[in-house]
């Protein structure tokens, strides 16, 4: 294949059914396309693998804030940066099952938990599992990010029900040290390899406007499309600069780049659900339009995802009707 043919087997990135090594010289020719183009491509993909104008709503809680041993720069609650927040302990198991009530009555589908760890230890595990357990039985899909985890913690979550794992890569593999040093990019892959091992589905993706260049986002997708098994979550992140952290003083994201990038992992990974994650409150009702035209098809809701604003579900439902989209329904696509 060369890099001016983004086609082999008959068939185009992001069409068919035939799975190939995506190539990051492709990637680039179709990230490159007139912006129009670019989209009229995304979207046709799109409707081929899911309903247009349905979003896959999620709630994201932290169920145990702060004190984090990594550090990660873009995150406030990690301890090696004076952001001002408190660490917490683990949450009770029944302070999370009534939150998760909360989203579910909220329309909510899938309710994810988030604890600020470098790695749950084995003392952590039953609360975990319970905590799954628990709110499955509510009939909502489950998700966790607890940072890395062993095959034997990944086994005893699947045991439980767990639905799905999210573990971001963040970036290129190329860029990441400059993001984080105290794990590296093979950690990142190693995790979700434990976590695809054990039959948990996999969330992973990243986070723009770190500093980051555009090869560097291409090729973190193309990295995620290239597992063995792409993600069947891909939550795309713009960083909210916080204060005290690394990147407090990072330059905001282009917006036309940042649906550029959605547009692109749409393409690349077509039956992947590709979610607008943090920063949304720093988007026009126009950018976040453009996303899903481009193929972003699932959100957090609620006034909060961990420890940073979010749009409130007024502001949404208020969105969803102006362009005419609704709640993505549990089903065999979710």
């Amino acid at each position: 294949m060369t890099s001016s043919s983004p086609a082999q087997n008959g068939r185009q990135i992001g069409g068919g059914d035939i799975r190939r090594a995506v190539e990051v010289e492709d990637a680039t020719i179709i990230y490159n396309l007139p912006f129009n183009d670019l989209l009229f491509r995304a979207q046709q993909i799109h409707r081929e693998n899911f309903d247009p104008n349905a979003i896959q709503m999620s709630r994201l809680l932290s169920i145990k804030t702060g004190g984090c041993a990594e550090d990660c720069g873009y995150c406030s609650q990690s301890a090696h940066y004076p952001t001002g927040l408190k660490a917490s302990k683990l949450m009770e198991v029944e302070r999370v099952l009534a939150e998760a009530r909360k989203a579910k009555d909220g329309g909510a589908t899938r309710y994810c938990m988030g604890a600020a760890w470098r790695n749950p230890k084995d003392r952590d595990m039953d609360a975990l599992v319970a905590m799954v357990e628990r709110v499955k039985a509510l009939g909502m899909e489950t998700c966790m990010t607890l940072g890395m985890l062993t095959p034997a913690h990944s086994a005893r979550l699947a045991e439980a029900g767990l639905d799905y794992y999210n573990h971001n890569v963040d970036t290129s593999e190329r860029y990441y040290s400059e993001i984080i040093t105290t794990r590296s990019f093979e950690d990142r892959l190693e995790t979700l390899a434990n976590v695809r091992d054990a039959g948990i589905k996999v969330c992973a993706g990243g986070i723009l406007g770190m500093g980051e260049t555009t090869q560097d986002r291409i090729s973190m997708l193309v990295t995620l499309a290239n597992l063995p098994s792409p993600p069947e979550s891909v939550p795309i992140n713009m960083l909210i600069p916080i204060p005290g952290s690394k990147l407090e003083n990072a330059a905001p994201v282009d917006p036309i780049d940042f649906v550029r990038t959605i547009a692109l992992a749409r393409i690349l990974m077509p039956k992947s659900h590709v979610r607008l994650s943090a920063g949304r409150t720093d988007m026009s009702d126009e950018m976040q339009a453009l996303c899903f035209f481009a193929g972003a098809n699932s959100i957090f809701v609620g006034e909060t995802l961990l420890t940073a604003d979010n749009p409130g579900e007024d502001h949404d439902a208020a969105l969803f009707r102006r362009l005419g989209l609704k709640p993505m329904q549990l089903g065999p696509t979710t």
